[in-house]
């Protein structure tokens, strides 16, 4: 099969959706399909190795520009190939482009408008150079913000277009007025250009089908998948403290701050002699919430015991999941994804989730750790429960480990994600999601 995926850079930082769609794109071209992986915004930053196109479409620098200034949607293709060059845009990753929504909402409703608002140029450029390629069977979009694509790539290829689903509601909600209502509005109205929907959990494809009001017929369900061989169960304990570990992009949405509320329960009513160890990519406009979190933690005499180790790359992450006995992510949202809740389960780390967003689907699957209900004294009280049992501890671990190589390994998602183009190309309606 031949199949056009499109994915969304998030520059410097290592994004959720980029590792999958990534993850994705390389299993299916290890069977022998055809996949134009195409990166859009920025060059993909991922921890594995990139099967992603060198050339970059809807260039970071140059729609921001044209954002600013008309004068930047006439000047000669030569200074955008300049500006879309992946050096450029990588240098321009690592400090000047803007990711927060609260900074985002005009730019993101002019792409929203498509062909018919300001960056009709870059759509252009776009379909120049697919019409220079081999059509595809299928075009996969990375996002529904990504959504305006659709009509133009469907007039030009005479393919069928899907839409995978994977978070981009914090996105939106994060965007200021009256930005948020035009954006929602736009999408809305492009849904009709769209073939399929894949949303990646069960959860999402319920939220989805309501908060963008698309019809449930045109949903399918392609759960995320993670190359479990990469994570070996993780060993015993071997005479450390019992360590919680966190792993996602510090932000408030993320639950950092609940998981240090959660050990501050714990540890100042001496119920809790463990530590605490969280990674991840930091954003500027997180500093301020990370450095409040580790001023709460110290002021109760508690900053040996918890540590922020910064950003990991693949090696890292690995070594991260072998030095912890618990793992959580409590996010403060409804979080359709949770990937790095998939990798401690593959490396046997058992987990402390709230009942929120996808995690409900995937501890049924996986029986790889606790659900309990939102908010710090709840978290607290499943860690304590780990900690107190660590052969429980391993069991959960050990299940969990065996549940992501039944059900959530990147060959299940290649199998899942199939079967939904299958049926797109053939004119089938999606099968009820699964």
């Amino acid at each position: 099969m031949k199949i056009l995926s499109l994915a969304a850079g998030a520059a410097g930082m290592y994004c959720g959706s980029c590792l999958r769609d990534n993850a994705l794109a390389a299993e299916l071209l290890r069977r022998g399909h055809d996949v134009i992986l195409l990166p859009l915004y920025t060059p993909l930053r991922t921890d594995e190795p990139s099967v992603a196109h060198r050339k970059v479409f809807f260039g970071g620098i140059s729609i921001y520009l044209q954002q600013l200034s008309g004068v930047f949607r006439r000047t000669p293709r030569l200074l955008d190939r300049l500006w879309d060059a992946p050096w450029a845009l990588k240098l321009a990753s690592r400090s000047s482009l803007p990711v927060s929504p609260k900074q985002l909402g005009e730019l993101t409703v002019s792409m929203l408008e498509g062909a018919g608002g300001i960056h009709a140029r870059e759509v252009d450029k776009l379909v120049e150079w697919l019409r220079h390629e081999t059509p595809p069977d299928v075009v996969n979009l990375p996002n529904s913000l990504l959504i305006a694509l659709a009509a133009p790539l469907k007039e030009a290829l005479r393919r069928p277009v899907c839409c995978t689903l994977q978070g981009e509601d914090l996105f939106l909600e994060g965007l200021p007025e009256p930005h948020r209502t035009r954006a929602l509005d736009l999408m809305r109205g492009h849904l009709p250009h769209v073939d399929a929907f894949l949303p990646v959990s069960r959860f999402y494809a319920d939220f989805m089908a309501e908060y963008l009001e698309i019809p449930r017929e045109k949903m399918r369900v392609v759960p995320l998948g993670v190359n479990a061989a990469d994570f070996p169960a993780a060993p015993q304990p071997g005479g450390r403290p019992f360590t919680v570990g966190f792993l996602a992009r510090v932000a408030p949405e993320k639950g950092l701050h609940v998981l240090a509320g959660a050990f501050l329960h714990l540890a100042q009513r001496g119920e809790f002699s463990g530590v605490v160890k969280a990674a991840g990519y930091l954003p500027p406009e997180s500093r301020a919430y990370l450095s409040d979190i580790l001023k709460r933690v110290a002021d109760a005499g508690l900053a040996n015991r918890f540590h922020y180790v910064g950003e990991v790359d693949r090696a890292g992450k690995i070594e991260f999941f072998r030095s912890i006995d618990a793992f959580s992510l409590p996010c403060t949202y409804g979080e359709p994804k949770g990937l790095s809740v998939l990798e401690a389960l593959a490396a046997g780390v058992p987990v402390v989730q709230p009942r929120v967003g996808a995690f409900p689907e995937m501890l049924e699957r996986t029986g790889g750790g606790l659900l309990v209900d939102p908010g710090p004294a709840n978290l607290a009280a499943g860690l304590q429960e780990l900690a107190r049992d660590p052969a429980a501890a391993r069991a959960l671990g050990q299940a969990g480990a065996q549940g992501v190589r039944r059900h959530y390994t990147v060959a299940a998602m290649a199998d899942a994600a199939l079967q939904a183009w299958q049926r797109t190309v053939a004119g089938k309606k999606p099968a009820e999601p699964s």
